[in-house]
């Protein structure tokens, strides 16, 4: 059941989401497996790569703080969702997860979000991850083999062999699908830190339709997005997933501002969310996602800061900028995805689809 229901406050709606397991990965991950709300599977479809926003108790004398977990669970296969959940050096939400999440816990959810998923089903895939980045890579391998008739290709990097998240799992799966799945992994301890003449050397060459999905700390798909284009994938068929921590209360409710419609700068858009069409006035001053909001229509959004994709739409018609983007790429940009939380109107008319 939703905690809290969204209204013209702005606030988001949040679910209560039980812990069936916990699962320890690796001596510094766990993976979290919590039962599918069942008056709420609509809500919680989701597709390969996005993840879930949790609210965090992250200690007595704390504020709960609101974290970004990729999904290692594959919707097409597994009955219940399943987040991972790797240690960081500071990281508040993190540690508290890893020392005291447990089996009938209850923790507050948003529904399933971001924009790094697979991009067309009949592409050839190539995946490379580094440490918790392999999570939404997961997610992804595990659909394309239960799926679809191509196979796939994983790089992993990673510390040491200790710190390899899934391990036996990966293994499990090179085992039942053959020469359909091939990992080469990259250890750190062994082979030094990735560079893009060794990421190079261990990528095969792409075929027609290759598309790269990339995961990781931001050094590390640096050096591979080199490697890549080395061997002739464009930034295009590149998809990288960027996580920022939140600065936000993702929980909270946004601040509303009510457009006026006698506004002389005013422009007329068509919204389409939730099976329902909206026609609204959006002064061109005026952040699209805050003007939704405004109106009391149930918009998507997680972090209002431009970097985690939570609240992408189609621009079906129109044009728009966005103040700052930090989390689309080329291919998504050419395709019509923006930003609710950045985009400002550029054109007199407007259609745009929430595609959630």
């Amino acid at each position: 059941m939703p905690t809290q229901a969204a209204s013209a406050a702005s606030a988001p709606s949040a679910y209560a989401l039980e812990v069936l397991d916990v699962i320890t990965e690796t001596p510094d991950a766990v993976s979290i497996v919590f039962a599918l709300p069942p008056d709420a599977r609509a809500d919680f479809a989701y597709k390969p790569g996005q993840f879930l926003t949790l609210r965090v108790p992250a200690g007595a004398d704390a504020e709960a703080v609101s974290r970004c977990y990729s999904l290692s669970s594959a919707p097409d296969i597994d009955e219940h969702l399943k987040v991972t959940v790797k240690r960081t050096t500071g990281g508040q939400a993190s540690n508290w997860l890893c020392d005291n999440a447990h089996a009938g816990m209850v923790l507050e959810s948003l529904r399933p979000a971001g924009t790094f998923t697979m991009r067309d089903a009949a592409a050839v895939p190539l995946f490379v991850a580094a440490g918790s980045g392999i999570t939404p890579i997961m997610s992804m391998i595990r659909t394309v083999l239960s799926t679809a008739a191509q196979g796939a290709v994983l790089v992993y990097a990673n510390r040491d062999r200790d710190s390899v998240i899934f391990d036996a799992e990966l293994a499990a799966l090179q085992s039942t699908h053959g020469s359909r799945l091939t990992i080469v992994h990259w250890i750190e301890a062994e082979a030094g830190v990735p560079t893009a003449d060794g990421l190079r050397a261990l990528l095969p060459s792409p075929s027609t339709g290759t598309v790269a999905y990339l995961c990781g700390p931001a050094a590390f798909m640096d050096v591979a997005t080199v490697a890549l284009g080395d061997i002739g994938l464009t930034r295009e068929d590149i998809h990288r997933e960027v996580f920022v921590s939140l600065s936000t209360d993702a929980f909270a409710a946004a601040p509303a501002t009510v457009a006026d419609p006698l506004d002389p700068d005013a422009v007329s858009a068509t919204v389409e969310i939730d099976g329902d069409t909206h026609q609204i006035c959006w002064p061109k001053s005026q952040i699209l996602l805050d003007v939704l909001l405004g109106l009391g229509i149930d918009a998507p959004y997680v972090c209002r800061e431009g970097n985690c994709g939570g609240c992408s739409y189609t621009l079906r018609e129109g044009e728009v900028t966005m103040q700052v983007n930090d989390i689309l790429d080329d291919h998504e940009l050419h395709h019509g995805v923006r930003l609710a939380c950045q985009s400002l109107p550029q054109s007199d008319t407007l259609t745009i689809a929430f595609d959630r």
